[in-house]
C-alpha cells in the first residue's frame, strides 16, 4: 500500500512536456540556422566530433532526475506490514438517488450535487465507522461495498451522475433491498441507511414493504431530502448549456418537486428520522449528533502499518541523473567512435 505525503507536488511534472516541446523545436531551429550557415559536410568537417545523439541523452537524463526529484518531494510511503486492528463504530450506507429528477436546480447547484456535498461533510465528521455506497434510479447499484476506507468512498461518490444507470425512474425499494446485502451478519454492528432522495417514488407499495423488512434485519433508516417543495423543471444540458427543459408525452414541461411526505414515512417506519437537506451545516450536525449517541459495535478491519519514508531513493536517483546531464558531453564519446554503433562515418 502506497501513500503520499504532499500530493500538491505532482503538479510540477507538467514542466517535464514542457521541456521536451521546447528541445524539439530548438532542434529544428538549430538545423535550419545550420543549413543557412554550411552544408552537412562542411558541418561535419567543422565540428567533427559532434555527437547527433547525445543531446538526446542529455535530455532524457536531465527530464528522470527532475521527474525522480518530484517524487521525492511528494514524499511516497510503503505500508509494510498488514495488521488486524480493533476498531469501534457504525455500520453505514448511503443510498443515493441519481434519477434525472436529481438535476433539478432548485437547490445550488442541483439536487444530486448537494446530495454528494451532503455525504461528504458526513464521512468528514466520521472517526471508525464503516461506510458503503449504492447509487439507485430505477433500479439499484452496489457503488461501493463496506469499507473503512473514506478516501476512496469520496472518490467513488463524486463520480456519481445521471448517467451511470441506464434504467430511468426512482425505485427506492431497489435501494433498501440491496443495502440489507451490504452489512455482515457474522459481526452484529449498529446498522444504519441513509437514503438521499428527493423522494420521487415510483413503487411506494414496495417501498413501505422494503422499509419493514429492512427493520426486522435491525437497519435503521434516515432519509435526507434534498429540493423544494413548489419543484422546478429538469435542464437538458450540453457541455454545460441549458438546451432545452425535459417534457412529458403530451410535450408540457416536467416539473419535479421535493416529497417530503414519503421520505417522512419511510424515515418512521425505518425508526430513524426525516432530515432536510437545504442547510448542509444543520444536517450534518443533526446526523452527526444522531450516530454519536449510537452504541458503538467492536469490529475487526485490516489495514496497512508502519508506513515508511521512501523519499530518499527517489532523490538520490534524481541527483544521479542530474551528475550524468553534467558530465555526459556533447562531443562524441573516443571508445564509442570507434565501435560507430550509431554509424557516424566521419567524411575525409
Amino acid at each position: 500500500m502506497i501513500q503520499f505525503d504532499e500530493k500538491i507536488y505532482f503538479y510540477l511534472l507538467a514542466i517535464i512536456p514542457v521541456m521536451v516541446l521546447t528541445f524539439f523545436f530548438l532542434q529544428i531551429w538549430k538545423r535550419k540556422t545550420q543549413k543557412r550557415f554550411a552544408d552537412s559536410s562542411l558541418l561535419k568537417r567543422l565540428a567533427p566530433n559532434k555527437s547527433s545523439f547525445k543531446s538526446t541523452i542529455k535530455l532524457v537524463f536531465l527530464l528522470a532526475g527532475l521527474a525522480f526529484l518530484v517524487l521525492g518531494l511528494v514524499n511516497p510511503k510503503i505500508g509494510t506490514k498488514l495488521e488486524t486492528v480493533k476498531r469501534e463504530g457504525v455500520d453505514i450506507v448511503f443510498a443515493i438517488d441519481v434519477s434525472k429528477s436529481m438535476l433539478a436546480e432548485d437547490i445550488a447547484p442541483n439536487r444530486l450535487e448537494k446530495a454528494k456535498r451532503i455525504v461528504s461533510e458526513i464521512i468528514n465528521q466520521l472517526a471508525s465507522d464503516r461506510i458503503g455506497i449504492i447509487a439507485y434510479a430505477g433500479q439499484a447499484y452496489p457503488q461501493l461495498p463496506i469499507t473503512t476506507d473514506y478516501g476512496a468512498a469520496k472518490m467513488f461518490l463524486q463520480s456519481m451522475n445521471t448517467d451511470m444507470l441506464s434504467s430511468q425512474g426512482t425505485a427506492i425499494n431497489a435501494a433498501i433491498d440491496l443495502a440489507s446485502t451490504y452489512y455482515d451478519d457474522s459481526q452484529q454492528t449498529n446498522r444504519v441507511l441513509f437514503i438521499v432522495s428527493d423522494g420521487e417514488d415510483h413503487s411506494e407499495s414496495s417501498t413501505i414493504d422494503a422499509v419493514e423488512k429492512a427493520t426486522q434485519n435491525g437497519i435503521r433508516i434516515y432519509t435526507i431530502g434534498v429540493g423544494q417543495a413548489k419543484g422546478a423543471p429538469i435542464p437538458i444540458k450540453k457541455n454545460g448549456i441549458v438546451e432545452s427543459l425535459k417534457k412529458d408525452n403530451q410535450g408540457e414541461v416536467v416539473i419535479t418537486k421535493l416529497n417530503e411526505n414519503i421520505l417522512t414515512e419511510i424515515a418512521d417506519r425505518g425508526n430513524g428520522d426525516y432530515i432536510d437537506g437545504s442547510n448542509t451545516e444543520n444536517a450534518v450536525e443533526f446526523i452527526k449528533e444522531e450516530l454519536n449517541r449510537m452504541d458503538k459495535t467492536e469490529f475487526e478491519a485490516k489495514q496497512f502499518a508502519e508506513y515508511k519514508d521512501q523519499f530518499q531513493w527517489f532523490l538520490a536517483a534524481g541527483f544521479l541523473f542530474l551528475f550524468l546531464d553534467i558530465f555526459v558531453l556533447d562531443r562524441k564519446t573516443q571508445w564509442l567512435k570507434k565501435l560507430n554503433l550509431f554509424n557516424e562515418h566521419d567524411d575525409d
